[in-house]
């Protein structure tokens, strides 16, 4: 039987993006005293019918649920006096076919059958139906109403908490706010017919799942054309039978708003590959490349696959960012500004190369450095910095580079490197200057992880596409822009007086009040501030690590 047909009008509107809302704030102001006595969360069309707390409990012996669900419907009952939340005298409420199209919905977009329950669907279907007597009805309707309650945490926690039990094995270290599910479902249940109601989600969600349905209806279509490389790379106006494919893709994708069929690569032709190589993160040549043909190559599938990877991470997220942030995208290798909840600024980043991961965290920048030492850590001492002073006595001189004991600076030659293979018992840093690894700025937020951001005299690193090189620490490439949004409200610190800082190469501190968080983050795909959907290559093997843990692969 197709259950979904009974509630074919709300279907044919528009896909219903959410049932829920966090409702820390929603009418938590406006409750009369009647139902703050009561812990009723609203008086807002609830209703008169009260369910038998005996009722709950054996529900839950017939159909056994693990202690947290029957932990949060016994809480939710409770707090609206046992009252009914699904029903009210007339019947049935608009919050049911909402919440059980939400349920089809999510299961269309995921593949999910996790959520696919029989009894679900057959007693919504008696209650819909008005042929079927009033009498068989009344059997089931605490049944329904209980089952419903319970759906509704099992549903919500999966789909806006995450399906992973735990982000931090996935080396995941950004902290997750537990979501008011008992709010979420009381904003449900009261909510008038059309009016809108927001997901727990932030925006970034809600953006990649929309592309996540487009992508849906080509794989539908057929996906994506399998395109032959040519045999050389063409040029504008030369022919090739292989351009029709990828006009085809680029079509498909909105790259291109032009149903060309000719076999021509025309001008237009080129501003579409480079739109499309703008959103994988390659070079934005309008050529048809080896790289260019490979992402291009990638299956409908994988691209799917890829953006529900993505949507779980964006589960993780706070739903509410804070107005002023910076965040760093490892695979994007690129620094954001956010004032005022709107992009104000994007600058290319180097981040650590695979056996030196950059970690992804939450930190606050609270501090900058101008002219800085770099205090070079154990691991590159003993395997890079040791070794070199071996062949080189001068290596560390030639360097600008000093040795400590712990306060003292000592002289490197009147020690005996070769007695020392793993722990090295001296502090070796480099002195301020323009050969400085770290450049002539560091900036710092406090981290388990001793990652920073900071400057690098190696310029020629942020001409690369992929720009993985780092040790994990990230190297920016416009620090001096950087340096100057921090210092944009300090009169003491214009351009004159930080150049005369840099000419002294003396170390200089600035202290950042109130400090501004920092996300350092892993997205390999994500919908941009033009709404352009993006792509990117796993670059650290996250990816296949979460697609392990969600699917099973």
């Amino acid at each position: 039987m197709n259950y979904r047909s009974l509630f074919s009008a709300n279907q044919k509107s528009k896909i219903i993006y959410a049932v829920f809302c966090i409702v820390i704030v929603f009418g938590c102001n406006k409750r009369s005293n009647e139902s703050s006595k009561s812990g009723i969360y609203t008086t807002q069309n609830y209703t008169d019918l009260i369910l038998d707390e005996s009722s709950i409990d054996s529900y839950f012996n017939t159909f056994p649920e693990s202690d947290s669900i029957k932990q949060e419907v016994n809480l939710f009952y409770k707090n609206r006096d046992y009252q009914f939340a699904w029903f009210n005298k007339k019947g049935m409420t608009a919050a049911v076919p909402n919440f059980y199209n939400q349920i089809q919905n999510y299961s269309t977009d995921f593949k999910n059958k996790t959520f696919k329950n029989e009894r679900l669907d057959s007693l919504v279907y008696t209650f819909g139906n008005p042929k079927i007597p009033s009498s068989s009805k009344e059997k089931s309707e605490e049944e329904l109403e209980i089952l419903l309650t319970t759906t509704f945490f099992k549903y919500s926690n999966k789909v806006y908490g995450g399906m992973t039990k735990s982000p931090y094995e996935l080396d995941w270290f950004i902290p997750r706010k537990k979501k008011n599910y008992q709010a979420l479902l009381d904003s449900l249940v009261v909510s008038n017919k059309g009016e809108k109601i927001l997901e727990p989600v932030n925006h970034y969600y809600i953006k990649l799942k929309a592309k996540l349905r487009e992508y849906r209806e080509i794989a539908k279509k057929g996906g994506f054309p399998v395109i032959d490389i040519p045999k050389k790379t063409l040029s504008i106006s030369e022919k090739d039978s292989c351009l029709l494919k990828v006009k085809q893709y680029l079509f498909l994708t909105a790259d291109w708003n032009e149903n060309d069929k000719t076999i021509v690569f025309t001008d237009q032709l080129s501003k579409a590959i480079i739109n499309f190589q703008h959103r994988m993160g390659l070079i934005e040549n309008g050529k048809l490349n080896t790289e260019t043909i490979k992402e291009l190559n990638k299956p409908i599938d994988f691209r799917i696959k890829q953006i529900m990877l993505n949507l779980e991470r964006l589960r993780w997220v706070p739903v509410e960012m804070e107005t002023e942030f910076l965040l760093i995208n490892i695979p994007e290798y690129k620094l954001h500004i956010i004032e005022n909840g709107k992009l104000v600024w994007t600058t290319n980043v180097v981040v650590g190369k695979d056996v030196k991961q950059t970690s992804i965290f939450k930190g606050k920048i609270s501090s900058i450095i101008l002219n800085p030492y770099w205090n070079i850590p154990n691991s590159i001492i003993r395997h890079e910095i040791v070794p070199n002073i071996k062949k080189n006595s001068n290596y560390l001189a030639t360097n600008n580079m000093e040795v400590l004991s712990g306060t003292t600076i000592i002289d490197p030659l009147n020690i005996n490197w070769y007695k020392y293979k793993k722990d090295i018992p001296f502090t070796i840093r480099q002195k301020p200057g323009e050969d400085n690894s770290l450049g002539k700025i560091k900036f710092l937020f406090p981290n388990s992880f001793n990652i920073y951001l900071h400057d690098t005299p190696s310029k020629g690193m942020f001409n690369k596409s992929k720009r993985a090189f780092s040790h994990g620490c990230i190297r920016v490439e416009n620090p001096k822009k950087l340096l100057h949004y921090f210092i944009r409200n300090d009169a003491s610190l214009n351009s004159e007086k930080v150049d005369s800082i840099f000419k002294t190469n003396k170390e200089y501190s600035i202290q950042i009040k109130p400090s501004v968080p920092v996300y350092i983050v892993y997205f390999t795909s994500w919908v941009d501030n033009n709404g352009q959907l993006n792509f990117r290559n796993d670059i650290y093997n996250l990816d296949k690590q979460l697609a392990s843990e969600i699917f099973g692969e």
